[in-house]
């Protein structure tokens, strides 16, 4: 419980993160949670009551709740079903977040074209994933690409841009690397004791610019 409420703290820190998009959206929306573990069912119902949440995974993943006790739907499925079940949401959603996922993904590009799919025109998009260049950090048990077993692919921000603008969406935020002001600072207090211990502490990740980030807008209509 207290990671859960520190990991949400961290998150309120995280500009242009997915807290600051939950929080721009507009009331009473629809939202698919894609790999939705690490407490985002509570997480976003807590922040945003209002909305129709929906997450979809292939298991229960670091979760202090029970996710259908929080979730207005929870969907678990196989990872060689999980694009299909996904793009089964065609045009249902007025919002799609997606948080460190796709690099776990046996098939990326279908699973994030099956995403961008689900929306609704006009509807708005979150991805975040590790940057390219964080194959070559430090090893601190989640500061290196390959500190994560589960990781399957390194995820190429250019080409996920130009999927992103062909299945008809504009562009509102790209950050590379992303290194909230405060956040970066603390990391770098804490440097120390993360080179110490080889642990990723608060604010490592914006010290070294580990996350990169998308937000973009559906803006042409399907036919």
């Amino acid at each position: 419980m207290i990671e859960a409420y520190l990991r949400t703290l961290v998150h309120l820190l995280r500009k242009k993160g997915k807290i600051f998009f939950l929080k721009s959206l507009k009331k009473n929306v629809s939202l698919l949670d894609v790999g939705c573990g690490n407490s985002s069912p509570s997480i976003c119902k807590v922040l945003r009551p209002d909305i129709y949440y929906v997450g979809i995974d292939i298991g229960d993943y670091n979760q202090h709740k029970n996710p259908n006790d929080v979730a207005d739907e929870y969907v678990l499925t196989t990872p060689e079903m999980f694009s299909n079940k996904i793009e089964s949401f065609q045009n249902k959603f007025d919002a799609v977040i997606s948080s460190h996922n796709l690099e776990h993904c046996n098939a990326p590009n279908s699973v994030l074209i099956a995403m961008l799919r689900t929306l609704k025109f006009g509807g708005r998009f979150y991805l975040s994933f590790p940057c390219e260049a964080s194959i070559e950090f430090p090893k601190r048990r989640g500061l290196n690409f390959f500190d994560d077993d589960t990781h399957k692919s390194i995820i190429h921000l250019n080409d996920l841009l130009e999927i992103i603008k062909s299945e008809g969406f504009t562009l509102d935020i790209v950050v590379e690397r992303n290194r909230p002001i405060l956040l970066t600072f603390i990391g770098l207090m804490l440097e120390p004791l993360s080179i110490i211990f080889r642990k990723v502490m608060i604010g490592t990740w914006e010290l070294y610019g580990f996350e990169s980030i998308i937000w973009a807008t559906k803006t042409t209509e399907d036919y």
